[in-house]
């Protein structure tokens, strides 16, 4: 009993190890350092920005008792932080930078039909075949969150060196709205990031804990991607 037990465990930590062994590295270091300071940032914004515009001004939220600032001076300091970063990180990661912009804006003739499949593959976790870094949903969002981000951070800005005035009246305007998009993509955004649905289990892990990737979980969501990473041949 106790040698079929002990043959049991050893088949089952073997199976780990080969689970652990069939990995890829989607993202490296430094992208998901950049990465989690931008949404560390955004989440700060959101949650400040959001606690502002409800009326709660005077009122401080967990946020600010925790770092004991104001909410007004907190979410003032981390957009300056905020704006530093989307700066800094194109600029000293300027190859990754151009293969995202690369890779975003590069358009398929397969992306309609991959989109199509896209709701029933939230579930199913059958997705349509692409050779981008990107696939066409996230390509989409890519944009989207850069133009929101991109909103939010200039208006922001204006907003902090400017003081009233129909300038400052239109840019709390475009902030506002820009606030409202980039909550509801951010949203979306962390839904799918998660792995909470069917057909993203397992994604988290490539911006997190070492972002090694489970191979099967990149087949499934990458696979142009995965085979050029790993001088794989698709098969005819």
């Amino acid at each position: 009993m106790s040698t079929r037990t002990s043959e049991e465990r050893a088949r089952r930590r073997a199976r780990v190890l080969m689970r652990r062994r069939d990995t890829v590295e989607r993202y490296t270091r430094p992208v998901r350092w950049f990465h989690a300071g931008i949404y560390l940032a955004v989440l700060v914004l959101l949650v400040t920005g959001w606690w502002l515009l409800l009326g709660h001004e005077g009122r401080p939220s967990a946020l600010a008792r925790l770092f004991r600032l104001p909410d007004t001076a907190l979410h003032k300091d981390v957009g300056w932080a905020l704006a530093a970063l989307v700066v800094a990180g194109p600029v000293l990661g300027f190859r990754a930078s151009r293969t995202f912009v690369r890779e975003t804006l590069r358009v398929r003739t397969g992306d309609v039909r991959w989109l199509l499949r896209w709701p029933a593959a939230l579930l199913t976790g059958r997705f349509g075949r692409h050779d981008g870094h990107f696939d066409p949903g996230q390509r989409i969002l890519n944009v989207l969150l850069v133009l929101s981000l991109t909103a939010l951070v200039g208006t922001g800005a204006g907003l902090a060196l400017l003081h009233g005035g129909p300038a400052f009246a239109v840019l709390a305007r475009v902030h506002k709205w820009a606030t409202y998009a980039c909550t509801l993509l951010v949203a979306g955004h962390v839904i799918v990031a998660a792995g909470i649905l069917p057909g993203y289990r397992g994604v988290w892990r490539s911006m997190h804990l070492g972002g090694r990737l489970d191979a099967g979980v990149a087949r499934r969501l990458w696979p142009g991607w995965l085979e050029r990473v790993r001088g794989e041949r698709r098969g005819p």
